[in-house]
C-alpha cells in the first residue's frame, strides 16, 4: 500500500539566512531545500503578533508547506490547580495563534506523573485536556492537539497515555516521537520491526486504520540511559534502526508528516526524506 509523507524540521533550519529570517525565512528556506513541513518552535513562550501570524500563513500557503506548532515546554496536565492555569494559557495561546498562522496541529509535552498513580494522573489530565479542546471548538479554532510521546518513564506520554487521551477527547491525536519511544524503556528496546509493528497495530486498534495515514511524527537519533532520554543525536550517530522503522511504516501504509529534531536539522530531514524514497 502506498503512503505519503511530507518532511521538515521542528524549529528553523540551521542554515536559514538572516534575511528575511524568523519563521517566514525558515519556511522559504525549507521550500528551497525541497522540504514541505515546518513546526513553529514556540517552546519558550508564545510571543507573536496577529500580523506576523498572517504573514506566516500566507508564506506557508504560497509554498505549500504544512504547518504545526510546538507549544511551550512548560505545560503540565498534572500541575497543581494554580499552576495549571498558567499551563492552560500556554496551550490555549499556542493553539489560538497557531491557528491564525495556519498551523493545523499543536504538539505539547503532557507533563509529569510526579510519582502519582498513573490512573489518577490520566483522569485529571483527560478532564483538563477536554476542557481546553471544548473551548477551542466553541471558538471555532480548528486544530488537533497532539500530546507527544515522551522519552522518560517518569513523564506523562507513554504510547498508551497518548492513545487514551486521543480516544476520549475530541480533536486530540498523538505526536509520535519515535526517538522518545525507543529511549523511554532505557534498555535499547523498541527498535526492531516487530516492536514497531506492535506500536502501529496498537495505534490502529485504538484510533482506526485511517488514522495511520495522518500521523504526526518527530524523528531523530537519540542518546539514552536506564532512565530514558538523554539528548537528541544525528540519525546516523545513534542506534535507532531507521530501516526497521521504515519497513514497518510501509507495511502499515503510514502517511502524514515527519519532522526532524536532530542537532543537524535540515541535513537529517533531507536524509530522512531520501531514505524514505529509497525504501519505497
Amino acid at each position: 500500500m502506498d503512503s505519503t509523507f511530507v518532511f521538515g524540521t521542528v524549529g528553523s533550519p540551521i542554515s536559514t539566512p538572516k534575511k528575511p529570517g524568523g519563521s517566514v525565512g525558515a519556511i522559504l528556506h525549507l521550500h528551497s531545500l525541497g522540504l514541505s513541513a515546518f513546526e513553529l518552535g514556540w517552546v519558550q513562550s508564545v510571543r507573536v503578533s496577529e500580523d506576523t501570524c498572517r504573514l506566516i500563513r500566507e508564506t506557508a500557503q504560497n509554498s505549500q508547506t504544512a504547518l504545526s506548532v510546538h507549544a511551550p515546554y512548560y505545560i503540565n496536565l498534572n500541575a497543581t490547580d494554580e499552576e495549571w492555569q498558567k499551563s492552560r494559557k500556554r496551550l490555549f495561546d499556542a493553539a489560538y495563534y497557531g491557528a491564525l498562522a495556519g498551523a493545523t496541529d499543536i504538539v505539547f509535552h503532557p507533563g509529569s506523573y510526579f510519582g502519582m498513580e498513573i490512573s489518577d494522573v490520566m483522569s485529571k489530565s483527560i478532564d483538563r485536556l477536554r476542557d481546553v479542546s471544548k473551548e477551542l471548538s466553541d471558538l471555532n479554532i480548528d486544530v488537533t492537539l497532539r500530546p507527544e510521546t515522551m522519552g522518560k518513564s517518569a513523564m506523562i506520554g507513554s504510547l498508551e497515555d497518548t492513545l487514551e487521551m486521543s480516544q476520549v477527547v475530541p480533536n486530540v491525536k498523538p505526536c509520535l516521537d519515535f526517538a522518545h519511544l525507543h529511549a523511554r524503556p532505557g534498555d535499547g528496546s523498541i527498535n526492531t520491526e516487530k516492536e514497531w509493528d506492535k506500536i502501529f497495530d496498537a495505534y490502529q486498534q485504538a484510533l482506526g486504520s485511517e488514522s495511520l495515514r495522518h500521523l504526526h511524527i518527530h524523528l531523530s537519533g537519540i542518546e539514552y540511559t536506564a532512565k530514558g532520554e538523554k539528548n537528541h543525536l544525528p540519525i546516523q550517530e545513534s542506534d535507532l534502526d531507521l530501516k526497521a522503522l521504515y519497513s514497518s511504516m510501509h507495511k502499515f501504509g503510514c502517511g502524514g508528516r515527519i519532522l526532524c529534531e536532530s542537532p543537524i536539522l535540515e541535513e537529517d530531514a533531507l536524509f530522512l526524506k531520501q531514505s524514505w524514497i529509497n525504501n519505497q
